[in-house]
């Protein structure tokens, strides 16, 4: 993958994640705990992508 797509993917990747954790953090203080576990999930998802994008 060429280096202009690799580093926007990153940073969409990046942008997804950091709105992941704003989601989290208002289901915790919400009290979802079911839809807390799944935005973790979800989060932990999109970083193990950035990871492997980076």
């Amino acid at each position: 993958m060429n280096a202009p797509v690799q580093q926007t993917r990153v940073e969409v990747l990046s942008r997804l994640y950091s709105m992941k954790l704003e989601q989290i953090e208002q289901a915790n203080r919400q009290g979802g705990s079911l839809r807390n576990q799944v935005l973790e999930a979800e989060a932990e998802a999109i970083f193990n992508a950035l990871k492997s994008a980076k």
